[in-house]
């Protein structure tokens, strides 16, 4: 939280803003090749339903963390249930699916990003 207001901020809160930038990027580069080569390319979900989650509960972390966590486990039970039965008996990967939503999802988010500044 302590990045919110920009990086002169969280340097007067007594964060070591290089250090800390450093170890964010590397977890979380860390993170996502885990992740991705557990469960496929469904970047879709860590990309834009943080975005929802924010939306509903606020920019602090301590609140968003575990519903974005809940939104997206709901989310991917929910395209799952729509891979599987669709187009029955064939099954539409799940990346599919979730690409399908997602783009049109994160084009809107990045075009509203584009509009405010």
């Amino acid at each position: 939280d302590a990045f919110t207001f920009g990086s002169s901020t969280a340097a007067t809160l007594g964060i070591a803003v290089g250090r800390t930038r450093l170890m964010f990027l590397v977890v979380t580069a860390l993170i996502t090749a885990v992740l991705v080569s557990a469960a496929g390319a469904i970047g879709f979900v860590g990309l834009v339903l943080p975005h929802a989650a924010r939306f509903l509960v606020g920019p602090r972390h301590s609140r968003l963390v575990p519903v974005a966590a809940v939104v997206g486990a709901v989310f991917m039970v929910w395209v799952d249930a729509v891979a599987r039965t669709v187009f029955a008996p064939q099954e539409v990967p799940v990346g599919v699916v979730t690409a399908l939503i997602g783009v049109p999802a994160f084009a809107l988010i990045l075009f509203r990003m584009r509009s405010t500044q």
